[in-house]
C-alpha cells in the first residue's frame, strides 16, 4: 500500500451530505469543519459561470436556481454510464460531479489541518463493483489518494466499538465477541449488517441493502401527498414544474426533520397565483412512508436469516445515518426486535460513518506507515493489530446453459455473504460435440438471469483437441480476495489447456479519461 505526502482522512461521501474526519494523536476521531465551521456539507451542486461549481450551497439558494444548474442525489448515479450532464462545454459524469464534493471538503479541510494526501472513501455495503470503482475514480480525479473504500455498516462498527472504550489491544483477552446489528438509513441508501467483533477483530456476518432506498424517498412522499392536495383544491399541478418541484423538495426535507421534532407541521404552496397550507401530522407523515420503513424491516429480517441468528442473539441494534433520527425508525425497530436501539449523545449518526473511516485509515496508517504519521505511539501500538474481515454483498457467477432445460443461467460459484477471502472449485462440460472454443463470462449479482446481471469479465480457451466429446469436463475456479480483486480460472482437462483472467475493479471511465477529468477537476473554481 502506497501512500501519498500529506494527511490521511476519512470521507463519508453522502447522498445528500457528506464528511470528512481525522483520527488526531489521541486517537480520537473528529470530524473536520468546512468554511461555514458545519462538520456536514450538502451533496449539492451549482454549476456557476464558467470554470466555477458551488458546492453545498444555502438551501434556499439552490431552491430558486434554475433546475438545469442544480445537480442533487448524485451518488444514486455513481457506476451509471448512461448519465451524462453537459457544462461549460464538457459532458461530466456522476464520477466528476462527486470529485467537485471531495474537492470541497478537501480544500476546506485543508485549512484546518494541512496538506491532504490520502483517503479512505466509504459506500453502502450494497454498492456493486461498478459503483465502488466510480467512488475510487472520483477520489482520485479530486486529487487524492484513495488507499482503500470501506463499507459504511462496517465504519460505523469502528466508531461504535471505540466508543465503547473496545477498539485495539489495550483490552483483556478473554473479551466476549459482540454481535450487533447496524441499520443504516442515510439520505439516499440503506445497509442492513451484521457484525461480530473483538477488540482486534471485525467479522461481518452478512449484509443486505437497497442502493435506491433513503431519507429522500420519505421526502418524496411527503411532497407527493402535497401536491395532490393542491391539485384536488386548484385543479393544477405543482410537479408540472421543475422549478416549484426543487423548492418543495427543499420544504419537504426541512418538514421531514420539523415532523423529528413536533407532532404537526404546515407546508404552503405557491404556484400559478394560487396558494394552498397543507398541514401534515406526524401520524400521517408515518403512514405516507410506512412500507418505505417496511422495507427496511424485511431487509433486516433476511440478513438475520442469512446468518442463521434470532434477534435475541443481538448485543445491541446500532442506527447510523441522518434518517434514523426519524421517531418512526427506532420506535418500529424496537417493536419489532424486541431491542432498544443504542443510542448516546456521544453518537451522531450524522458522523458515525465518517469517524468509522478515519479509525479505518489510522489503522491502515499505523500498519503501513508508521514512520511518517501524526499517531501516537500508544495509538500505533493499539490500531496495528486490528483485523476486519467483510462479506461479497452480490454473488459472482458464471454464465452457463441449464442441462434439463437448455436454458442460458447465471450459475453461483460465490455466493453473496461469504467471508472473504474465498476460493471455489466446479466442474463444467462442453455443450456440444468437437466444441473448439469455451468462453468463461463473469458476472455479478444474484439474479438467474445472467442478462439481469452485471458482465465483470471474460476469458477463453480455444483450439480445443480435436473430435472433443460432447460433455468433456472444465474445471473453473474463482478466487475473491478481501481487496475486491477476483480471479478465474477455466482448464479442459483433457487437453490440459487453460485461460485465466485477473478482474479488478472497472468503472465507466478509463485511465485517459480519469487523467482527463482530473485536470478539468484542479482547473474549476470550488467554493
Amino acid at each position: 500500500m502506497q501512500f501519498s505526502l500529506g494527511n490521511t482522512v476519512g470521507i463519508d461521501l453522502g447522498t445528500t451530505f457528506s464528511t470528512i474526519a481525522q483520527v488526531n494523536n489521541e486517537g480520537t476521531p473528529i470530524p473536520i469543519p468546512n468554511e461555514d465551521d458545519e462538520v456536514e456539507t450538502a451533496s449539492l451542486i451549482l454549476l456557476a459561470e464558467s470554470g466555477h461549481v458551488i458546492v453545498g450551497p444555502n438551501r434556499n439558494r439552490a431552491a430558486i436556481e434554475k433546475p438545469e444548474n442544480v445537480v442533487e442525489r448524485i451518488k444514486r448515479h455513481m457506476g451509471a454510464s448512461e448519465f451524462k450532464r453537459t457544462f461549460d462545454g464538457h459532458e461530466i459524469t456522476p464520477e466528476f460531479i462527486s470529485a467537485l464534493i471531495l474537492k470541497k471538503l478537501k480544500q476546506d479541510a485543508e485549512k484546518k489541518i494541512g496538506d491532504i494526501g490520502n483517503a479512505v472513501i466509504t459506500v453502502p455495503y450494497y454498492f456493486n463493483d461498478a459503483r465502488r470503482k466510480a467512488t475510487q475514480d472520483a477520489g482520485v480525479i479530486a486529487g487524492l489518494n484513495v488507499i482503500d473504500i470501506i463499507n459504511e455498516p462496517t465504519a460505523a462498527t469502528l466508531t461504535y466499538a471505540w466508543h465503547r472504550g473496545e477498539l485495539g489491544v489495550a483490552h483483556q483477552k478473554d473479551f466476549k465477541p459482540r454481535r450487533i446489528l447496524i441499520y443504516d438509513l442515510g439520505g439516499g441508501t440503506f445497509d442492513s449488517t451484521l457484525v461480530e467483533y473483538t477488540p482486534t477483530h471485525f467479522h461481518v456476518l452478512a449484509t443486505d441493502g437497497d442502493v435506491m432506498l433513503g431519507g429522500i424517498d420519505w421526502n418524496d412522499r411527503v411532497l407527493t401527498f402535497i401536491c395532490d392536495e393542491f391539485k384536488e383544491k386548484h385543479g393544477i399541478d405543482p410537479r408540472d414544474s421543475e422549478q416549484m418541484v426543487q423548492i418543495l423538495r427543499n420544504d419537504c426535507d426541512l418538514a421531514k426533520i420539523d415532523l423529528s421534532r413536533r407532532t404537526e407541521t404546515v407546508l404552503s404552496i405557491r404556484y400559478e397565483g394560487k396558494s394552498a397550507s397543507v398541514r401534515v401530522s406526524r401520524e400521517k407523515f408515518d403512514e405516507l412512508t410506512n412500507d418505505l420503513l417496511q422495507r427496511t424491516i424485511d431487509t433486516t429480517d433476511f440478513v438475520l436469516e442469512q446468518a442463521q441468528l434470532k434477534y435475541a442473539d443481538l448485543d445491541a441494534v446500532v442506527l447510523t445515518g441522518g434518517s434514523t433520527l426519524m421517531p418512526q425508525v427506532p420506535r418500529r425497530l424496537k417493536e419489532h426486535t424486541g431491542l432498544t436501539p443504542y443510542t448516546h449523545a456521544d453518537l451522531d449518526p450524522h458522523t458515525t460513518v465518517a469517524k468509522g473511516a478515519a479509525i479505518h485509515a489510522a489503522i491502515l496508517e499505523a500498519r503501513h506507515r508508521p514512520e511518517d504519521t501524526t499517531l501516537g505511539e500508544r495509538i500505533k501500538k493499539m490500531f496495528e493489530p486490528i483485523r476486519q474481515e467483510d462479506v461479497n454483498s452480490h454473488g459472482l457467477g458464471i454464465v452457463a446453459k441449464d442441462p434439463r432445460t437448455q436454458k442460458t443461467i447465471n450459475h453461483i460459484m460465490i455466493p453473496r455473504n461469504t467471508t472473504l477471502p474465498f476460493s471455489v472449485t466446479q466442474t463444467f462440460q462442453t455443450n456440444k460435440q468437437d466444441q473448439q472454443r469455451i468462453s468463461v463470462q463473469v458476472v455479478e449479482g444474484d439474479a438467474p438471469d445472467p442478462t439481469a446481471c452485471s458482465l465483470l469479465g471474460k476469458c477463453k480457451i480455444t483450439d480445443l483437441p480435436v473430435d472433443l466429446p460432447q460433455g468433456s469436463p472444465v474445471d473453473v475456479t474463482y478466487s475473491f480476495d478481501k481487496n475486491g480483486r477476483i480471479s478465474v480460472t477455466a482448464k479442459e482437462k483433457t487437453g490440459g489447456k487453460e485461460a485465466v483472467i485477473d478482474i479488478e475493479r472497472r468503472g465507466a471511465l478509463d485511465n485517459r479519461q480519469i487523467e482527463g477529468f482530473l485536470k478539468l477537476a484542479s482547473e474549476y473554481t470550488v467554493e
